[in-house]
């Protein structure tokens, strides 16, 4: 592993944490609990089964971000990675953006007003761009993924083809935020409103770091794995 990475397996797994509260949501999504006392990253993924190099490579690229990482210093489980992601879907589609719905709902009176009924349906709108996008990944993107680890990818796909799926998914989500800063309106619960936009603009970088470790960390891997099959089939 690159000894320039910030954190190694032998760091405290709670040293992650006080540094870097966001981690907390890489934690979750690897299956790990909080209550590890003083144990190390290593002594932590290993009593819960997860992957520690794969845990680090995230873990390290959430807080560095692409361009301090280099995924060949790093033993990348794909099964692992592709499970990461899978519950990051879970956390965006049944928790995260269902609750900042929940908040606009009770911050504004849709029936009473334009502006509010507007923010609504630009909200509605993003969450199933966001929906069509994660659906596209599970169903199309995971199992070329899966037919690949099983030496049998089709003909009619690579992983570059999804790269281009990332474009433009958050500019609905940056007018809907414009749309609530410009124009709150008037009759809003002002605290609730503003609860439910911080809560807009912290989804909006989980989903951007989301679609970066996608880019930067399952893309290239993926890449490699295709350049070994392909090979072994000439």
């Amino acid at each position: 592993m690159d000894n320039t990475q910030k954190y190694k397996p032998t760091d405290k797994m709670i040293d992650l944490i006080s540094n870097n509260y966001n981690l907390l949501q890489v934690m979750s999504r690897f299956g790990l609990s909080l209550g590890f006392g003083n144990k190390t990253v290593k002594e932590v993924c290993e009593m819960n089964g997860v992957h520690c190099p794969t845990f680090l490579a995230v873990v390290n690229f959430v807080e560095e971000g692409f361009s301090r990482i280099d995924n060949t210093h790093y033993e990348i489980s794909i099964p692992a990675l592709v499970d990461y992601l899978k519950q990051a879907h879970i956390y965006f589609l049944d928790f995260c953006l269902p609750g900042i719905r929940r908040k606009l709902i009770y911050a504004i009176d849709c029936s009473d007003d334009d502006v509010s009924f507007l923010i609504l349906k630009f909200f509605d709108e993003y969450m199933n761009e966001v929906r069509k996008h994660m659906e596209y990944e599970e169903k199309t993107v995971f199992k070329y993924v899966d037919a690949l680890l099983n030496n049998n990818p089709p003909k009619n796909y690579q992983i570059s083809t999804f790269s281009k799926h990332h474009d433009q998914i958050s500019e609905k989500l940056t007018e809907l935020k414009n749309i609530i800063i410009k124009y709150c309106p008037a009759k809003a619960n002002k605290n609730m409103l503003n609860a439910a936009l911080f809560d807009i603009y912290t989804c909006e970088e989980g989903l951007d770091s989301h679609c970066s470790v996608e880019d930067y960390l399952l893309v290239p891997t993926i890449l490699k794995l295709e350049r070994r099959i392909l090979g072994n089939e000439k």
